[in-house]
């Protein structure tokens, strides 16, 4: 209800600029501190329950409290409060129109995600899903020129298209086969469905959970590229993307049973497409000049890290898939809010124009280089733990070939992000930049980039921690 409360009050100070942003931020604040308070409820071994109202026997509208959704709605709001700032800073530095539009549309988006992190059910969780998509087609479609009103229409395409094609009858099944939606460790299915039943329902819910980009459906997300940066940074760090990944992570967990695909065999084709995705795309990345576009595909490169462990469902791969919500998260969106400093200080959009930038910006490359590490999942960045336990995860389910995948990937990371490093520190600068050293996008776009770096390196340090939270969440009992 916070960010609901905090949208009215955004749109009501419309002319007031200045108490409109203090008003977002005062939400994402008091957000967090609300989904901070559950979270260290969940660490004490709070599940509370909360049923709003029943439709019918086993279809609920419900909230529930458990690990993997507690860290998800943390992460989701403590991202809100930094990525409003640097939207401050992003939208009064480019002169963007509708701002008003802009924070109301992404409280809306925040409250969906805030669903989603707590659904009890799949009904709840696929209500919230379909909000969050409709929240952001404002957000996406901002600037309303041709090209962000094609890329609206893209988004909503794929994200409505899929739903109803496969995520739809992907929910009415389960519910005949289990007699209701309740999420249950375990699994739902795990006891009253065969393997190629069992092979056929994931197989429409990962096709229908869009938002995972997982290929083919992954076109809506470069198309997505048209918006804002603040807007991007939402698709691929905060909320959308990741409550993709996150509703098949509970899909596996909660209503199909890890126990069960293993012993089925019935993920065994996922993850072969999902190390083909996960490949694909970063080839594709390599021939992407424009930044943005290039960060898009390495997007659908790392969801899919999540989708492949989600398929190889042994508990190392999975505790692999949770990490990597996180850590990709902030690496991700350091990133791109890189991209969105240097169009606002720089006006450049494309990779080859960015010989000697790290001379007029380095406060700002230096972030970007740690987020790319992360990415690429080196030591002392956060990344290479999620990467680790993936890798770990694939052997203990006997399917050691994924770590080459890894590897591989991880390799073709290496030779689309760092290339924009080496122009930005090693390439001949011009003239301008020589005698204007620093001219750094305004601090409301640089704090916040800097300290999502920041806590990509304290986050390298946390594994045991993760592992330690995540233990109820990956039990097999």
């Amino acid at each position: 209800m916070i960010p609901l409360i905090g949208t009215f009050f955004i749109v009501i100070l419309n002319r007031f600029s200045n108490f409109r942003e203090t008003v977002t931020l005062i939400t994402s604040i008091l957000l967090f501190a609300a989904v901070y308070k559950i979270f260290i409820c969940v660490i004490d071994g709070d599940r509370s329950e909360f049923l709003v109202f029943s439709i019918t026997t086993g279809l609920n509208f419900a909230f529930h409290v458990e690990p993997l959704g507690a860290l998800f709605a943390l992460v989701a709001s403590f991202l809100w409060i930094v990525n409003s700032i640097y939207s401050i800073g992003y939208m009064r530095g480019n002169n963007e129109p509708r701002q008003t539009q802009f924070y109301a549309a992404f409280a809306i988006a925040l409250s969906a995600t805030m669903g989603i992190a707590y659904s009890s059910n799949l009904f709840t969780l696929f209500v919230f899903y379909e909000v969050l998509t409709l929240s952001t087609y404002p957000l996406v479609a901002h600037r309303a020129d041709s090209n962000a009103r094609i890329g609206g229409r893209i988004y909503l395409i794929y994200l409505i298209g899929a739903s109803i094609i496969f995520f739809i009858p992907a929910l009415l099944w389960t519910l005949i086969l289990a007699g209701h939606l309740d999420f249950k460790i375990g699994g739902i299915i795990s006891d009253v469905a065969s393997p190629g039943t069992t092979g056929i329902l994931l197989a429409l819910f990962v096709f229908g959970i869009g938002k995972a980009a997982l290929m083919p459906l992954h076109g809506w997300l470069p198309s997505a590229m048209v918006a804002p940066t603040p807007v991007s940074a939402l698709l691929h760090a905060v909320a959308v993307v990741k409550a993709g990944v996150f509703t098949i992570l509970k899909v596996v967990i909660y209503v199909i049973g890890s126990d069960h695909l293993l012993q089925t065999g019935a993920s065994e084709w996922l993850i072969y497409l999902a190390s083909f995705s996960l490949i694909a795309a970063s080839v594709i990345a390599l021939t992407k000049d424009n930044i943005k576009a290039r960060l898009a595909y390495s997007t659908v490169s790392q969801l899919s890290y999540i989708i492949l462990a989600a398929a190889i469902a042994t508990p190392l791969a999975l505790m692999g898939a949770a990490m990597h919500i996180v850590t990709h998260a902030f690496g991700k969106i350091t990133l791109f809010f890189v991209a969105g400093a240097i169009h606002t200080s720089a006006h450049k959009t494309r990779v080859s124009e960015l010989n000697g930038i790290g001379y007029s910006m380095p406060f700002t490359m230096i972030a970007f280089f740690i987020g790319a590490l992360s990415i690429i999942g080196l030591p002392p960045l956060v990344g290479v733990w999620s990467k680790l336990y993936i890798a770990l995860g694939s052997m203990e389910g006997e399917n050691s070939w994924v770590v080459a995948v890894l590897i591989i990937s991880s390799l073709l990371n290496v030779a689309y992000l760092m290339p924009i490093v080496i122009r930005a520190f090693f390439s001949s600068a011009s003239e301008t930049e020589i005698t204007n050293p620093i001219s750094e996008a305004p601090w409301f776009c640089v704090v916040p980039l800097s300290l999502t770096a920041l806590i990509c390196l304290i986050l390298f340090f946390l594994p045991g921690y993760f592992e330690s939270y995540l233990a109820e969440f990956l039990s097999h009992k």
